[in-house]
Order: C-alpha cells, then structure tokens, then sequence
C-alpha cells in the first residue's frame, strides 16, 4: 500500500486532498508544520512526500533541504500557491522532483504522485524468499511450502514491512508507522493482535517459525 506524508497547514485543503488519495487506495500521513513533517519523516517511511511551500513556522523549501540533507531519496512533490520561476528554481534546488501550483486538479496531483512514485530505485526488491515463504510484493501473492496464503490488506502491510527488514529487531513505533496511519492508536493491542493473525497463517503449521518476538525490543522476522 502506497504511503504519502502530506504538509499541509490549510485544514480544509488537507482534509480534501487526505480524503480523495485515501479513496485511491493510498495511506496518507498528514502534518500541519514543518516541525511537526520533520518528526513524521523521522518515524516513518514513505513513497512519497507533498509539501506546501508557505507553513507557518517555516518554509516547505527548507523542509525540503532538510530532508535531502539526511540522505533521504522519497520523491517529492512541492505544492505552492505561487506561479513563479524563482520558486519553482528553489524547489529544484532544494531537492525537490516535482512542482504543482495551487489551485489544481485533483487528478493531476494523484497522477503525479503515481508517477514520482514509480521513480523510486530500481534495486528495490519486487519479491522476497525467506526460508520457504515467498512474496511476491506487485501481485501481493504469498506462498509457503507452495502453498497459496491469503491475507488481509493489513496482514499484508506487516508481512510487507517484516521481509523488507527480515534479520532486524524492529518496534512498535516503526512497525505501526508502516502498517496504519496517524489514526491509530500506538497504546491499544491491536498490533499483537495483527501479529497473531498473520502468525496462524504463515508460522503455525510450518517449520521454521519464522515471526519472532524480542521481548521488551519489538520483533524480528527470520528463521
């Protein structure tokens, strides 16, 4: 599932664009200032990010050459509500990979989201053999032992996040990042819930058991 963190300070903008993109089928992270987008960006990780230029505590352009300035490569999309060359210049040179001048059709920010998002690197793995459990991230086909698994959308945002960080201990709060929203709830047992589920179906009739817990750590994914 495709994640966008969103910096927007204007409510009534930001609640149109979060509902339309979550119609698309897309989790969108939503922060209302630049101190707020940086403290998003240090917990979770995206595909891509949409920045308004003009927030209140800064400016989406030093937003921007914030995060290029960690090593941080997700697409960018700039929104503004000016037109001028100069401003589109400091967005470039800021780092960022794409320009859209407020007011726009929706169409066209979905369809270049999509497209930023489709820059992402080449060596990004599109599927992942652990032990004899296979992924198949594009079809979201997984199989272990040959046999076909079906899971949930969220079940398959943890599997997701597990094999991408397969033989790392990982936490709550970088999991949760990943699998829901700025809605959840990180104090409520819906985590361990999840986990539960999606241990039934791809560790509790195989060998090795491949979802471990690491008691006051998180989890590790790995046999």
């Amino acid at each position: 599932m495709m994640r966008v963190l969103l910096v927007e300070d204007d409510r009534s903008l930001a609640e149109i664009i979060v509902s339309g993109l979550r119609e698309q089928h897309l989790t969108v992270i939503v922060a209302a200032s630049a101190r707020e987008g940086r403290e998003r960006v240090e917990l979770g990780e995206y595909d891509v990010m949409v920045l308004d230029v003009m927030l209140p505590d800064g400016s989406g352009f030093d937003l921007c050459a914030w995060i290029r300035g960690r090593a941080i490569t997700t697409p960018i999309l700039m929104l503004t509500a000016r037109d001028a060359v100069d401003d589109r210049v400091s967005g470039l040179d800021a780092g960022a990979d794409d320009y859209l001048t407020k007011p726009f059709a929706f169409r066209e920010l979905v369809a270049r989201i999509r497209a930023l998002a489709r820059r992402q690197p080449a060596f990004t793995p599109a599927e992942f053999q652990v032990a004899d459990l296979h992924v198949d991230l594009p079809s979201r086909a997984v199989t272990r032992s040959g046999i076909s698994i079906h899971l949930t959308a969220k079940e398959f945002a943890l599997l997701e996040f597990f094999v991408t960080h397969t033989g790392i201990v990982v936490d709550r709060a970088a999991i949760t990042a990943h699998v829901w929203d700025e809605n959840h709830d990180p104090y409520t047992n819906v985590l361990e819930v999840l986990v539960r589920r999606l241990r039934r179906k791809i560790d509790d009739d195989f060998q090795p058991r491949l979802i471990q817990t690491v008691r006051g750590a998180g989890y590790r994914f790995g046999p």
